[in-house]
């Protein structure tokens, strides 16, 4: 959408619910899944596997996102990412999105044309369509995204089926915006890398259907942290899991950025969220699609997640409701 559509200083109470949806709306393209979009009641979305994989995020500023490190395009790329990465850790290839976007009515409307030029761009990226949403008024920014998926004749990858003895593995960065989290708490706004990977995540879409093909018997999606989230794996499938370290790939970004400020790199990649890499479990002798790598295996039933056959000191990952 270009900026004419959108008057200079305009707030989203002067240009109205229906100008404002205009704006963010017209002339955008489309995938071919996307049968109806925006401008009706609801959106048709082409479903050919019969099923449809959903998910839900809902992203609050100061909580999920700050405005002074971020763009509005940069917080509508992660508000879509963080969702289509759910879709992927199905196995499924990403088709729609569905906004919910609430906000003070002083807001600037050039603000949310940013986050949806973002969410726009991540969509597409991923070969998904934005195909509808609902905007209201409220006393912060909140914006919360349901994304769907399709399995194309696949059974979904669950958190259910690691077996012991299967081959752990991730595909995407890890740590990396754990350390652009402790980068902008610091004041600091390099390395841009860095910085960048917290303020919206890339997560490898592909990688998720590329898995299911290879046979994958479960997977998630890194969002928490890997020791955290591979615990939901362990837990769903009644095994243990070790992750061994020198299998990890400790870039040397972060070894630059955990000296300068005194952390441990190691505990970015164990334990930081909101990467959302793919973590999945695939049987023993199976060949691992491209850009997945092994970093530890499935162990003998209910014992825990561990790193280098022991229990990890500390809190394993991010943990909601607490401060």
């Amino acid at each position: 959408m270009s900026s004419q559509h959108v008057p200079n200083g305009s707030t989203v109470a002067e240009l109205g619910e229906f100008g404002l949806i205009r704006a963010v709306t017209e002339n955008r393209r489309q995938p071919e899944s996307t049968l109806l979009g925006p401008g009706d009641d609801a959106a048709v979305v082409a479903a050919a596997d019969s099923r449809v994989v959903a998910s839900t995020d809902v992203l609050v500023q100061g909580v999920h996102f700050r405005l002074d490190w971020s763009t509005p395009q940069q917080v509508g790329r992660k508000a879509v990412a963080v969702n289509l990465a759910d879709i992927a850790a199905m196995g499924a290839v990403p088709t729609a999105v569905l906004v919910g976007l609430a906000c003070p009515a002083d807001t600037p409307a050039d603000l949310v044309r940013g986050l949806t030029d973002g969410m726009w761009e991540e969509a597409a990226g991923a070969g998904a369509g934005v195909v509808g949403g609902d905007m209201v008024q409220a006393d912060q920014l909140v914006v919360s995204i349901t994304a769907l998926g399709d399995l194309r004749g696949r059974a979904a990858i669950t958190r259910s089926g690691a077996r012991p003895g299967d081959v752990v593995a991730v595909c995407g960065r890890l740590g990396w915006a754990a350390a652009g989290l402790a980068v902008l708490h610091r004041g600091f706004r390099s390395p841009v890398s860095v910085a960048n990977a917290q303020r919206f995540p890339e997560p490898v879409y592909a990688a998720g259907p590329a898995a299911a093909k290879a046979g994958a018997t479960a997977m998630i999606d890194v969002s928490d942290g890997l020791l955290a989230d591979l615990g939901h794996i362990a837990e769903a499938s009644g095994v243990g899991i070790d992750v061994r370290t020198e299998l990890l790939d400790v870039h040397p970004r972060l070894v630059e950025v955990g000296t300068a400020l005194g952390a441990d790199p190691l505990h970015w990649v164990l334990t930081g969220g909101e990467d959302h890499a793919l973590a999945a479990t695939f049987p023993p002798f199976a060949d691992l699609p491209e850009g997945w790598r092994r970093i530890g295996a499935v162990t003998m039933p209910d014992s825990g997640v561990t790193v280098d056959g022991a229990a990890y000191a500390g809190e394993s990952g991010w943990q909601h409701w607490l401060s």
